[in-house]
């Protein structure tokens, strides 16, 4: 083989290598970065702790659920509203459009483990839903109490979820329904529990039970 030949080979060997390299670094920079869960999800000391606090009552006044008594996706300061605002919070690369809400951007949905770019598809989860929190003690509630139930930035209560998912969940509690992805259930759980225990609400005796298993078998 002549020099010139295997001098040839060696460039066209260091070409590819070079190549190689430049598409695993693009790859590992276009990667999501790691899911952003809400903030105040406790310890497991502290979740059961606060599920023994908790009042067991049957649910009431289902019948007189309706979402209008519960204002949701209010302004929560910086021209954003609450769904805007956990957008950014929990979002990857999240990118402006018009005001606060977001043209694009990465958001991962942790209750079935699912990455979305579409941001009509990172719908927020309110963790107790609207409904089951009225059956649970917020019908007695004012209009402003509920609000700012609906719209609460600061506890474990609005999740990024895609759409399939938050459907799937509904307003089932945990003894009814729990996320697919397991390695979420731990920190679920202990989201329910407080924010069941920061507003107060009661559980009934199967989502008690429910949520004690959950504690035990995840946490």
């Amino acid at each position: 083989m002549s020099s010139w030949t295997l001098n040839l080979r060696r460039a066209m060997a260091a070409l590819a290598a070079t190549a190689l390299a430049l598409v695993l670094v693009l790859a590992v920079d276009a990667a999501p970065a790691q899911a952003v869960r809400p903030p105040g999800i406790p310890t497991t000391a502290a979740a059961q702790t606060q599920l023994n606090a908790l009042t067991v009552a049957a649910e009431s006044n289902g019948s007189s659920y309706d979402r209008s008594l519960f204002p949701h996706w209010s302004s929560v300061g910086g021209g954003c509203t609450a769904r805007q605002h956990v957008l950014h919070r929990d979002g990857s690369n999240v990118v402006n459009g018009s005001g606060c809400q977001p043209a694009s951007g990465n958001w991962q949905s942790d209750f079935d483990n699912t990455w979305t770019t579409n941001v009509s598809n990172a719908t927020i989860d309110h963790v107790v839903a609207l409904s089951e929190a009225w059956a649970s003690g917020a019908w007695s509630w004012s209009t402003a109490q509920r609000q700012a139930f609906a719209n609460d930035i600061n506890s474990p209560q609005l999740w990024v979820a895609t759409s399939s998912v938050n459907s799937s969940k509904g307003d089932k509690d945990p003894a009814e329904w729990m996320p697919p992805n397991t390695g979420v259930r731990c920190d679920y759980t202990k989201a329910w529990i407080r924010v069941k225990y920061l507003y107060n609400l009661s559980v009934d005796s199967a989502e008690k039970s429910a949520l004690q298993s959950h504690l035990n078998n995840y946490c």
